[in-house]
């Protein structure tokens, strides 16, 4: 692939099988890479064909590995319990809002909103990292990276990538709408070269339904847990293939979520809209103040909440977290979200969407011009 200035260029050429312009020829010749199988392919074949020398670092470079079976998500028997998707809004919020609109000029709202796009379709010239990682489980850190993940999709037209570095049993596949998984972040370990092409990566990837590719970190069984290493040799390797990977880490401090959070571009620190969410974060702050690379500078907190009766201040809350000069998003309450199971888009509650575009474009704008 293409390095510097032809970066996203060389991307959107493999996308659509067009030679590289400078050789008029494939980067390789075909029968040198190893085929990728097709996620949709059925039934999946026995065994992978022979891989080629593996990357240092990488164990059993000899060993051929064999093709996953593709697994469910979600137990079909429990598939029927999820029921229809609510709307994040209700019927009256809707309803006011439309009434509003006749009455109100919407013009800054809409130079709010080309504002934040433009930031969001800024050209990159190698891939970003966004890191997104919490304190504790179950304060919406995997439901915040879907819905950056999301986001990105829509906005951007190069490659960008939604990676699960939780724990064996995480939730990320089941929040993108995947129906099925098959191949983990430990299988590609394995396979990765630096010679192939995207449309070769792409075959061992979740592709989502509104675009771009997911790479789960198991197949929803229990076993052991992504190792730094075998993190360490995906992300170096799939970086140069995506403009935008978005990183679904596990809790801190746990070993590769301050890994990632230590090397990735961009961080989020989602924290529960609570008093002990908000010093717990605090603190998960002034630890990235004291890493060497001006980490806090990468920051941005997203503050979550959980329930429609929230009493904290949030402006007191804010505040707080804005003393350290990291910017803090906060994203409301939302029937959809607290409904569980694969996020659509379309019934988001305006402001969640709005929140998780404007966490988007600050994420983005610090991987990508905070040195």
């Amino acid at each position: 692939m293409g390095h510097g200035k032809d970066w996203q260029q060389d991307v959107l050429r493999e996308l659509a099988g067009t030679p590289n312009a400078e050789t008029d020829q494939p980067a390789t010749p075909p029968a040198a890479r190893p085929e990728p199988p097709a996620e949709h392919r059925d039934p999946p074949r026995e065994s992978a064909p022979s891989t080629p020398p593996t990357p240092r670092g990488v164990r059993n470079p000899r060993a051929p590995v064999p093709t996953p079976e593709s697994v469910p998500t979600v137990d079909p028997r429990l598939a029927l319990a999820l029921g229809p998707p609510r709307h994040g809004d209700s019927v009256a919020r809707r309803t006011g809002r439309a009434l509003r609109k006749l009455t109100t000029s919407v013009g800054q709202e809409v130079a709010d909103q080309t504002r934040l796009v433009q930031e969001l379709q800024q050209p990159v010239t190698t891939g970003r990292v966004v890191a997104v990682t919490s304190i504790r489980g179950g304060v919406g850190k995997t439901t915040m990276s879907a819905l950056l993940g999301r986001v990105f999709n829509h906005y951007r037209h190069d490659p960008v990538l939604t990676l699960e570095a939780d724990a064996a049993l995480g939730t990320l596949p089941v929040r993108m709408g995947a129906e099925s998984v098959r191949w983990s972040c430990s299988d590609l370990a394995h396979i990765l070269t630096p010679d192939m092409r995207l449309t070769d990566i792409t075959g061992y990837l979740v592709p989502v339904v509104d675009g771009g590719w997911l790479l789960p970190a198991s197949r929803g069984r229990v076993g052991a847990p992504l190792d730094m290493r075998t993190y360490r040799t995906v992300t170096l390797a799939l970086r140069r293939y995506f403009a935008v990977t978005v990183v679904d880490c596990e809790t801190l401090p746990g070993e590769v979520a301050r890994t990632a959070m230590d090397t990735a571009h961009a961080r989020v620190v989602v924290a529960p809209m609570t008093a002990e969410g908000v010093n717990g974060t605090r603190v998960v702050l002034d630890w990235l103040a004291r890493l060497p690379h001006s980490a806090l500078a990468t920051a941005v907190v997203a503050l979550t909440a959980h329930s429609p009766d929230a009493t904290l201040d949030l402006e007191a809350a804010s505040a707080h977290l804005r003393e350290t000069g990291v910017p803090v998003v906060a994203l409301p309450y939302d029937r959809h979200l607290a409904q569980g199971g694969p996020i659509h888009t379309a019934v988001l509650g305006r402001a969640t969407r709005d929140a998780a575009i404007r966490l988007a474009a600050e994420a983005l704008h610090r991987a990508v011009r905070v040195r």
